[in-house]
């Protein structure tokens, strides 16, 4: 394996480092403009474009993991399975909470009920994130896939 090669190995794990970050501050920034705009009225557009911003950058992220990234770990190892499952019901669980977000927010709930269910998804999120981490950015670092970053992680 030349050095080329293994640089592009290794920054899987990066990548899905870079894209968590990401998707953090995705967050972060969704639940600021939720309390900014918590006078009781209904969300401001910009609001509605921060959080659709975020559902789609979320669910795009966990398409790809589940379309390519995981098949590709449990070739590799198979042994992993179960840990690729468990990833893959919070997957469910989250596409769960991001469609009733989104149901709020295109009903435009005030501001407290949005910041309600973006604690729930930061919550499943987090614990998601640091699990996904701790079990499978060791096999990133030496899993063999050609694809683009964005077919894989989501487009952040």
């Amino acid at each position: 394996m030349t050095d080329r090669e293994r640089t592009r190995l290794v920054a899987w794990s990066h990548e899905l480092r870079r894209v968590h970050s990401k998707m953090r501050e995705a967050l972060q920034v969704t639940q600021q403009a939720v309390r900014v705009g918590q006078s009781g009225a209904p969300a401001t557009r910009e609001l509605l474009i921060y959080c659709r911003g975020f559902c789609a950058a979320l669910d795009g992220h966990h398409r790809g993991e589940d379309r390519a990234l995981f098949p590709a770990i449990e070739a590799a190892h198979p042994h992993l399975a179960p840990v690729l499952r468990s990833l893959e019901r919070d997957h469910s669980m989250l596409a769960n909470l991001l469609q009733s977000l989104g149901s709020a927010v295109e009903r435009a709930a005030p501001p407290d009920e949005l910041e309600l269910h973006l604690e729930g998804v930061a919550a499943i999120m987090e614990n998601h994130f640091r699990y996904e981490e701790r079990q499978l950015l060791v096999v990133l670092e030496g899993l063999e896939l050609r694809a683009a970053v964005k077919d894989v992680l989501g487009p952040l």
